[in-house]
């Protein structure tokens, strides 16, 4: 039997894509099994075991192992940032990760590995089992080229992104404001930014990238990338286009339908202004007063996910956070005021079947990739308003 192992780091959005990305294999190579390797975190990432179990029981050739947990003393990391974590807890990983592959391999020739991009450690424990190693990058082709060319950058200065006046000069994608840099990378002094960096030298040495992106989409960047002049000192590894890769609309498998499409089908086409920002876009009190204030002020009709602000307490940042408290967080008497055109959702809604109904009229969104790709998809306009990590080069 020959199998791909497929290795994602934490958070419901990367192993939804590596799950689609196993589907997409499956389809063209139905003999293969598919290993997707899931690691735990010490941290919020939300809940993955019913997506999991409905995954298994749809795609037998779909298995999911789980790596035993690593242990992280959160108090000791000085970074602000959630992705040195992650980077951390990747690394520690590695003897579990070399456990799971030689496990696999015991039954199943492991044709390739395929890592996340937060999964650069990985790299030499492929190596080291003869296993071609393969990224899959979840963003667009445009961060794509700007994390290729990121070494390349690093080594004309010694000031850090925050300290620089300048627009950056990226192959393939339009002038960017240093200072727009994704936070984790601002200052060069910070672990995360060595984190990046690192993964910014790795890229280019393995097997091959595979984008969920497509050529039509970002002609530019893609070219730039296929063209080497995003690796200056160095060949640039064969790049795959396969997307749009987008999961499916996620509605219950009871069959139950969610109540905000229920109201969705009430309203007019065209009518609906649709709200959301993903699993980590966090707004505090007083900007969701303001949101909220500005929807009532349009007259428009909007749907509207609403999360619990971020906490004041570092510590509890990596806890489950509660369903938000509408009635205290909203501006007094705003749900009853807008009853006739809004509708407010606590936390999450499903983003693609949400997309998809005719009422919608346009997104405004955090421009997270899948969010952006679901958009596009649905041929639904969008408004970025890009909160954290890459998500200002989707918003070019």
């Amino acid at each position: 039997m020959e199998s791909v192992v497929l290795y994602p780091s934490p958070g419901m959005g990367h192993l939804i894509s590596m799950v689609e990305l196993g589907k997409l294999i499956l389809k063209h190579h139905p003999s293969f099994s598919i290993t997707i390797l899931i690691v735990t975190p010490p941290y919020n990432t939300g809940s993955t075991a019913p997506y999991l179990s409905r995954v298994s029981s749809t795609f037998p050739s779909i298995s999911f192992l789980h790596l035993p947990t690593i242990s992280l003393p959160l108090d000791s990391f000085h970074s602000p940032h959630l992705e040195t974590l992650v980077f951390e807890l990747l690394r520690l990983n590695n003897p579990n990760l070399h456990q799971a592959l030689l496990s696999i391999s015991d039954h199943s020739t492991v044709r390739a590995l395929i890592i996340d991009f937060f999964c650069t450690a990985a790299l030499p424990v492929a190596a080291q089992l003869n296993i071609p190693s393969y990224y899959f990058f979840t963003s667009g082709a445009a961060c794509l080229a700007f994390f290729l060319y990121f070494h390349f950058i690093h080594n004309q200065t010694t000031k850090s992104f925050k300290a620089l006046n300048i627009h950056l000069h990226i192959p393939g994608i339009p002038l960017v404001l240093a200072s727009n840099m994704p936070k984790p990378m601002l200052d060069r002094e910070d672990k995360a930014y060595e984190f990046f960096l690192d993964k910014s030298v790795h890229l280019p040495r393995s097997a091959g990238i595979i984008i969920n992106t497509f050529e039509a989409l970002e002609p530019r960047a893609v070219k730039a990338i296929s063209d080497g002049l995003c690796v200056v000192d160095g060949l640039t590894p064969p790049i795959f286009c396969i997307g749009p890769i987008i999961a499916a609309d996620g509605r219950s498998s009871s069959g139950d339908v969610p109540e905000c499409l229920t109201w969705l089908d009430s309203q007019p086409k065209r009518s609906v202004l649709f709200l959301c920002f993903g699993s980590l876009g966090l707004f505090s009190e007083e900007q969701l007063k303001e949101i909220a204030i500005g929807l009532e002020r349009s007259g428009k009709r909007f749907l509207w996910v609403v999360r619990s602000p971020p906490s004041g307490y570092p510590s509890q940042r990596i806890l489950p956070a509660a369903d938000p408290d509408l009635n205290s967080l909203l501006p007094d008497g705003f749900l009853d005021r807008t009853r006739e055109r809004g509708f407010v959702v606590k936390t999450w809604a499903t983003l693609v079947a949400v997309l998809n109904n005719d009422s919608v009229s346009g997104f405004v969104t955090h421009c997270g990739w899948n969010s952006v790709l679901e958009a596009v998809c649905a041929g639904v306009p969008m408004g970025a308003w890009p909160l954290y990590a890459e998500q200002r080069f989707q918003g070019l």
